[in-house]
């Protein structure tokens, strides 16, 4: 319970100020309705993130402590006020040429205004967080230097003959595809939205593999320079040990985030309209995803349970499917829960039954 100590707290603070914000706008009645509502959020967005989490863990394992700590301080600011209240807002500000204090002012008073805005702009949003998504499951499904291969020889078959170049064009001929199914005035923009997808991914790879380049041999070993001075060098040696902890991985898990973070505002302007209620249920949920994370880390549940990174990211290949589809059809909330849900359950008996197996 140690590592979900702090999302409780947290919880109880979030529930306390849904409840003061229910109280003041609808007395007694108001404030009940507000902290169910905040909880249902809430959960909502763990099972809608659960995978997400998968994800995270398999990249923080190989972080050190200070990494890890980095991510549940800033990360947990940028990813419950810049993704859950920031990130809508901004889009809204976008898309109708209006100041950010003015679309908060719309999202407290004229909440059904601004709910559809944010609608409006989908599309957009949906064809950026679905490239990125698809290119995350494609690289992981083409890696060949995976250990495992949920699939037998058929992942493995794919891990051969796929690469970073394939899954480039595989997910540009889906954002294509997209374009072709929106009206003739969005066409342009989901494209648009779509190529930024696919250049912030590969532009997060690029930083994440150039940051974790092994630092030369006089840096890493602290060497003096020509002219004596061997704090210099000492100096390197730590910018090279912060930057390899990793930049890139940090913001590659922010984006990650916010691919799934908009999705679960979306569903809740389906239960609410109320922006506050939605940013603190949401904000609840994203705390204990954190706290998911970190115990999946500590407790090598990865390493125990080899089938469950794959089952992640096949929830994620189909949530950038339903991502992408939802420029023109609208797909349930529920489906797009329970099918990430039903991945992980699926991967996780593959696993118990690996473990069975090989210890007999």
């Amino acid at each position: 319970m140690r590592h979900f100590g702090v999302s409780f707290a947290v919880t109880f603070i979030l529930m306390g100020l849904a409840g003061w914000w229910g109280f003041n706008h609808g007395g007694s009645a108001g404030m009940l309705s507000a902290l169910w509502i905040c909880a249902v959020l809430g959960v909502m967005e763990v099972s809608l993130s659960f995978d997400n989490a998968v994800v995270n863990a398999s990249v923080l394992r190989h972080w050190n402590e200070f990494w890890r700590k980095l991510f549940l301080t800033v990360g947990i600011l940028v990813a419950v006020f810049g993704m859950r209240l920031v990130f809508p807002l901004l889009i809204v500000s976008v898309a109708t040429g209006l100041g950010l204090f003015d679309v908060w002012t719309m999202a407290t008073t004229t909440p059904d205004e601004y709910s559809r805005h944010l609608t409006e702009a989908h599309a957009q949003v949906a064809a950026f967080g679905g490239a990125f998504l698809l290119l995350v499951f494609l690289n992981f499904l083409f890696d060949e230097d995976k250990e495992h291969h949920w699939l037998g020889w058929i992942e493995e078959k794919l891990g051969s003959i796929g690469s970073g170049g394939l899954a480039v064009l595989l997910t540009l001929s889906a954002v294509f595809g997209c374009m072709t199914m929106v009206p003739e005035k969005d066409k342009l923009s989901v494209l648009t939205a779509g190529v930024v997808g696919v250049v912030v991914y590969l532009a997060v790879s690029w930083l994440s593999d150039l940051l974790e380049q092994d630092p030369p041999a006089d840096v890493e070993d602290g060497d003096t320079t020509e002219s004596g001075v061997g704090s210099k060098s000492g100096a390197g040696a730590v910018v090279a040990t912060v930057a390899r902890g990793s930049i890139g991985g940090f913001l590659y898990l922010e984006v990650l985030d916010a691919s799934f973070s908009f999705d679960g505002v979306i569903g809740a302007f389906a239960i609410t309209k109320d922006v506050v209620i939605i940013m603190l249920g949401l904000a609840i949920g994203a705390m204990f995803v954190r706290s998911l994370t970190v115990f999946l880390v500590h407790k090598g549940t990865l390493d125990e349970y080899v089938y469950l990174e794959h089952g992640a990211h096949y929830a994620i290949g189909i949530l950038a499917l339903i991502m992408l589809t939802s420029v023109k059809y609208h797909i349930p909330e529920w489906f797009t829960g329970l099918s990430g849900v039903a991945f992980i359950l699926i991967s996780l008996w593959s696993s118990i039954r690996y473990k069975r197996r090989h210890a007999a």
